[in-house]
């Protein structure tokens, strides 16, 4: 038999004789007594059923069957029922291990930027870590954990933001009923230090120090061309420009598995065309790609997605011999030079569709303020500060030819006027585009000294 405890600050606590002979006691916490009598009644039965070594009957089983992890681990830890095994999916390492396998719709570059964030849950977490166990809390210790590691603003809101997605593909499947990162986030700040436009004249600089046609193509397509590097510019074929029309077609993996996002037309720019015209003409018979070195494409496009550390460090030194500093993101600043130039003289929308982003992405990422912004802006105020004398020196002209046509009376004056007296204190009728229409008692057309207006 089983009996019911009380304890003074209402918790409850279940006592009986196992069938080793030991007493034993389940505490249930702060419950109705109809909930532990219940309990109670359930223990009873599985404690008979041992003792007489038969199976526990239907109703029993289904009300096992429907208790959580927490109540069926206390039955277990009293040698009721047999202890639980966990779900892979319920632990944190099992789930995350099970999501990123089943993603079949995203790049492996996507699941290489996964990794990372699954490190740093892992690491703070452990693998072994319940998922139903991780509150906005734990969730909040986990950004500031990335916080400690030193990483970026930008890094920090990027991770955070994969680690929602994760928990809302949880919550999806019923394995966790909220999700803990839902309401935790960081805000992304770009450093201006990470911004660097790269001029005309350093193109050229660079361009003339780089060894072979290849790179030369490389930083042409990189700052002339806005193209993505290493992915689609080592793999622009010959096949792809279009020298008649004036234009190439640009393939572009990181976006292909979205709709029409596969390739592009892009403008063959009259820069970028002196650089492909001199790569065709060197180009052996029968080349197809516009980059010919096959070492680079071996390379940078790896299993993991492409990556372009192959060709940092050769850029590295193009950069020394041209006598540039490197700056950070080497061709992503190349690309965001272009694009910088070609929305100041194009519609966003024209010259994201050439760049293939867009203009959410181009305002955030791409687009920046340069010293020809600034030099124009002073242009203009030169400008206007010219143009204000003169216009100040007419009003004063015009508005001394109004006093010297007034007369004592005013009224008197009015109905003295005639109509090309009003030339003192109106615009002038020889800087009109047409003659002015004044309607007389006849309705007629009076003009200017003797002009004879078109029809209106």
């Amino acid at each position: 038999m089983a009996s019911i405890s009380r304890e003074p600050n209402g918790r409850r606590t279940i006592q009986f004789l196992a069938p080793d002979g030991k007493r034993r006691s389940i505490r249930l916490g702060k419950v109705t007594q109809r909930i532990a009598e219940t309990v109670k009644l359930r223990v009873e039965l599985l404690v008979a059923a041992q003792l007489a070594g038969h199976a526990i009957d239907d109703e029993t089983a289904r009300w096992l069957a429907g208790l959580d992890d927490r109540m069926t681990d206390k039955l277990a830890g009293v040698g009721l029922v047999p202890k639980r095994e966990p779900d892979p999916l319920t632990t944190l390492g099992g789930f995350l291990t099970e999501y990123v396998n089943r993603r079949v719709d995203v790049k492996p570059a996507t699941k290489e930027v996964w990794s990372q964030v699954t490190r740093n849950l892992l690491e703070h977490f452990g693998g072994q870590r319940d998922l139903r166990t991780i509150d906005e809390t734990a969730a909040e210790d986990f950004k500031l954990f990335l916080l400690k590691q030193g990483f970026a603003s930008t890094t920090v809101a990027k991770r955070l933001q994969f680690a929602r997605q994760f928990f809302k593909a949880a919550v999806k499947r019923k394995l966790i009923s909220s999700n803990p990162f839902a309401e935790v986030g960081a805000k992304a700040t770009m450093k201006d230090d990470r911004e660097r436009f790269v001029t005309r004249e350093e193109t050229g600089r660079l361009v003339e120090a780089c060894p072979n046609i290849d790179w030369r193509v490389i930083v042409g397509l990189c700052r002339f061309g806005g193209l993505r590097c290493p992915s689609e510019v080592l793999t622009l074929e010959w096949n792809d420009v279009d020298w008649e029309r004036g234009r190439f077609r640009a393939h572009s993996p990181k976006t292909e598995h979205h709709p029409g996002k596969a390739s592009r037309m892009v403008p063959l720019f009259p820069e970028l065309r002196v650089i492909l015209e001199e790569a065709w003409e060197l180009a052996p018979e029968g080349a197809k790609y516009v980059v010919g070195n096959d070492a680079y494409r071996k390379a940078s496009n790896t299993p993991g997605g492409w990556r372009n550390c192959n060709l940092r460090t050769q850029f590295g030194r193009i950069l020394k011999r041209a006598g540039l500093e490197p700056w950070p993101r080497l061709f992503h600043a190349l690309r965001a030079s272009r694009e910088t130039e070609l929305a100041a003289d194009y519609p966003l929308h024209v010259v994201t569709a050439w760049l293939g982003n867009t203009p959410k992405i181009a305002m955030k990422h791409y687009l920046m303020t340069t010293e020809s912004d600034f030099s124009k802006a002073m242009g203009r105020l030169v400008q206007m500060a010219v143009q204000n004398p003169v216009q100040t020196e007419q009003n004063s002209g015009a508005k001394g030819g109004a006093a010297a046509c007034r007369s004592d009376s005013q009224e008197a004056a009015r109905n003295a006027i005639s109509p090309c007296d009003t030339r003192a204190y109106a615009i002038p009728c020889d800087v009109l585009p047409r003659p002015a229409k004044i309607i007389s008692g006849e309705d007629r057309i009076r003009t200017c000294g003797g002009l004879t207006p078109s029809r209106i």
